[in-house]
């Protein structure tokens, strides 16, 4: 279950990589690198608040 935390950076990874293969500027991917901190944060803050609650 720990390593859900990596998801988000294996997502940002894979989108950077997405946006260098096709010749995207970085500046026009920012709002996918938005999405993936937010939804990744929102994800952590779950788990960490089903851990806590589940402790």
């Amino acid at each position: 279950m720990t390593r859900l935390f990596l998801l988000p950076l294996l997502l940002a990874l894979g989108w950077l990589l997405f946006l260098l293969w096709w010749r995207i500027p970085l500046r026009q991917g920012l709002k996918g690198f938005c999405w993936i901190i937010g939804l990744g944060g929102g994800l952590a803050l779950l788990l960490s608040l089903m851990m806590w609650l589940t402790r």
